[in-house]
């Protein structure tokens, strides 16, 4: 056989017939054959290497991000570059510059608030961009992020339908997912006719490995306000988690005092001593969509030019919100 028809057979190529690739992958198990990555990119110019920038893994919504984009790349022969930035602009850069450097085929960035100045770079500008969660105006650059406005007004409006009218919010001050969540929390209300109240609101200065202790303190000082919140809309799961400890701690009950709901809808939600309702952020989707639109640009199936695409959340019902005299609705 060709070597052309042997390297399409190992790249699964649809030019190949399956009898004859299922030849080749015998003898290629045979022989313990590995294909050298390296002397491929020579020949075709590409790496075979997608980069990813991550605040964090600690956090289950970009382990789960990153897991769900690596098993999509890998089903076309890419390989998925984890790199993680904390909340720091210097690290940032030095992870975009090691990345870079890397010549890797794509970039994907989650959630990361970057700087638009760091884009602006030739090393970067030759890469074929996914960003994901997050909307950078003046690049070329694809996004694929969950409608975040959405997300705060669907939470704030469901537990105005639950009957709660003093509602609080525990969002996150330092990122633009966090800001914009807060917008459609406060846009819910206006709409509702409820009183936009700063004394509910509890700004946290990060979102890190320490949320649900900011989640507790932050109940703490909502409830040291003379008008004590009756339901509260949570940045994301783990800080509503925090806040779901400190309610319970003081005997006060879940949802008929406080009604409380989350951003995420982790896997563990439904597990915990009060199931928490949240807000789903469609994340195996967001990922398949981002490998999608990079595998496409990859092939040239799609221009540059920036192409954003927009899920809009969906609401998950579960003990945390649902009060008696109003009764389940389930998932909506």
């Amino acid at each position: 056989m060709s070597v052309t028809t042997i390297s399409k057979a190992l790249r699964n190529h649809p030019q190949v017939g399956s009898k004859m690739r299922r030849e080749i992958l015998a003898r290629a198990r045979e022989l313990n054959y590995r294909p050298n990555f390296a002397a491929r990119g020579l020949v075709t110019g590409r790496s075979y290497l997608v980069g990813l920038v991550a605040t964090s893994l600690h956090h289950p919504f970009f382990a789960e991000i990153a897991t769900c984009i690596s098993d999509a790349l890998k089903k076309s022969g890419y390989s998925l570059i984890v790199s993680l930035s904390d909340h720091d602009s210097n690290i940032k850069k030095q992870e975009l510059d090691q990345l870079s450097a890397r010549r890797l085929d794509a970039l994907i960035i989650v959630s990361c608030d970057l700087r638009v100045e760091l884009f602006f770079r030739d090393e970067l500008q030759k890469t074929a961009d996914s960003l994901v969660e997050q909307d950078l105006p003046g690049i070329c650059a694809h996004s694929v992020r969950v409608d975040d406005e959405a997300a705060g007004a669907r939470a704030t409006e469901h537990l105005i339908d639950m009957g709660c009218r003093r509602i609080a919010h525990i969002g996150c001050a330092e990122t633009t997912v966090g800001l914009t969540r807060l917008e459609g929390y406060r846009g819910a209300l206006v709409h509702a006719g409820l009183e936009f109240n700063e004394d509910h609101i509890v700004r946290i200065s990060k979102d890190d490995l320490d949320s649900k202790l900011h989640g507790a303190e932050a109940m703490t000082e909502l409830l040291s306000h003379k008008s004590r919140p009756d339901g509260v809309v949570c940045f994301n799961d783990p800080l509503a988690i925090g806040a779901m400890y400190r309610i319970l701690d003081i005997a006060l009950r879940i949802p008929d005092d406080i009604a409380l709901i989350g951003c995420g809808d982790l896997y563990y939600d439904d597990s915990l001593r009060v199931p928490l309702s949240s807000i789903d952020q469609r994340i195996p989707e967001l990922a398949q969509e981002a490998a999608r639109i990079i595998l496409m640009v990859l092939s040239g199936g799609v221009p540059r030019k920036p192409k954003s695409s927009v899920l809009q959340p969906r609401l998950v019902v579960r003990a945390s919100t649902q009060r008696k005299e109003v009764g389940a609705r389930g998932e909506l």
